[in-house]
């Protein structure tokens, strides 16, 4: 019997990208039996996204802010037995639900690959060439890490249903897949199910991103042993791992042209002693409360 697929797309405020992620989503090959876009409650109404939406899929609104609550929100208005995640500014190619299922017959869930997209090939910016070369690596995230970004990410409904929703507050894709492990399910990765994620353009996207990421990595850090130990040793390392990063920059294919990738190893060091500075911030704030 054939597997019915709802295809989960969390959203807020992006009616270009949510457009084009819906065109991208029903030129698929493998034809899902359901899109639900998770709307987190964008000030544009439901009204304007039904106007986007067209009927191509379905809209839920989830009052509750986060991408987590979004996708949970989705989750339970959800009728297949198989749920595809993929998120609103991102353009799956056309063969990646087909590819996507066909991997996850042999695994309990899967990852896909990740494309970084930027907007001029001949014009990249410091924090595009940067994301190009380290931004969602969701190669080495399952078979390395196993966990996948939740812009790419296959499971059947009933290992969704016994591992439980996405948190809130915390890195919601490496929790999620981290309670699936301790539960026995395994992970794989489909090289050809690969979706498109825009890179970043500037140093203010980038600082907002890793922002939010160092905040969700830090509530998940106090959770473990030694959490605030291991955090300030990581804090204080930060801006030396750089130097261990700085060949792939120098060295990737991602990036054609020399200058991209001085561009990409500059963005590497300053965001680094940055982010040093900010995971020190939440320790001492973290401390205060």
């Amino acid at each position: 019997m054939e597997s019915r697929v709802s295809v989960i797309v969390p959203h807020y405020r992006d009616l270009a990208g949510l457009d084009a992620c819906l065109t991208a989503l029903t030129a698929q090959t493998a034809r899902a039996h359901q899109i639900i876009v998770a709307d987190n409650n964008s000030p544009e109404g439901a009204a304007r996204l039904a106007e986007v939406i067209a009927g191509r899929a379905e809209l839920t609104i989830v009052e509750t802010p986060g991408a987590g609550p979004a996708r949970n929100g989705g989750v339970a208005v959800a009728t297949g037995d198989t749920l595809a995640f993929t998120d609103s500014d991102c353009l799956p190619q056309a063969e990646w639900l087909a590819n996507g299922l066909r991997a996850l017959a042999g695994y309990d869930f899967v990852g896909g690959a990740m494309d970084v997209l930027v907007q001029d090939e001949n014009h990249i910016t410091a924090a595009e060439a940067f994301e190009r070369v380290f931004a969602f690596d969701n190669r080495a995230y399952v078979l390395q890490k196993q966990f996948t970004v939740t812009a790419n990410l296959f499971c059947s409904r009933t290992v969704f249903d016994d591992v439980g929703g996405f948190r809130v507050g915390v890195s919601e894709d490496l929790e999620w897949c981290k309670r699936a492990a301790q539960k026995g399910y395994r992970i794989g990765y489909a090289p050809d199910a690969l979706v498109g994620h825009p890179a970043r353009r500037t140093w203010a996207d980038l600082k907002k991103k890793w922002s939010r990421l160092d905040r969700e990595a830090f509530e998940l850090a106090l959770e473990a042993p030694a959490g605030r130990l291991r955090w300030l040793l990581k804090a204080l390392v930060m801006p030396l791992s750089a130097l261990a990063h700085a060949p792939k920059a120098l060295t990737s294919s991602t990036l054609s042209r020399l200058p991209d990738r001085v561009k990409a190893t500059l963005m590497l060091f300053r965001l680094r002693c940055w982010r040093s500075c900010d995971c020190l911030a939440l320790l001492v704030a973290e401390g205060r409360s």
